[in-house]
């Protein structure tokens, strides 16, 4: 069972790393203000679930150090944070370009 969970956490880590590049490019690459901040708002989010499912797969799937356990928590709260804003600056971006 435990070995179903983890290559679920590392398959959403590859997608989550392969949405983050992806909207990165699309982001750098657009002309226009809107796309590029709606993209950067996705990219976000992306980070935000690659750093939370990184934490997870740190304090759950080794053995627990107290420096691990910390850098997690540091992991899962950073992730959080990018994920609040990421789906915030998609909310005002949708709003601004209707």
């Amino acid at each position: 069972m435990i070995e179903v969970i983890e290559y679920i956490l590392y398959a959403v880590l590859i997608v989550a790393c392969v949405c983050s590049v992806y909207f990165s490019f699309r982001s750098r690459r657009s002309t226009e203000p809107n796309v590029r901040g709606l993209n950067a708002a996705k990219n976000n989010v992306s980070m935000g679930v690659m750093l939370i499912v990184l934490s997870v797969i740190q304090m759950f799937m080794f053995t627990g150090s107290t420096l691990r356990v910390v850098i997690g928590a540091l992991f899962m709260v950073l992730g959080a944070f990018n994920i609040f804003a990421g789906l915030r600056n998609i909310s005002a971006y949708t709003r601004r370009s209707s």
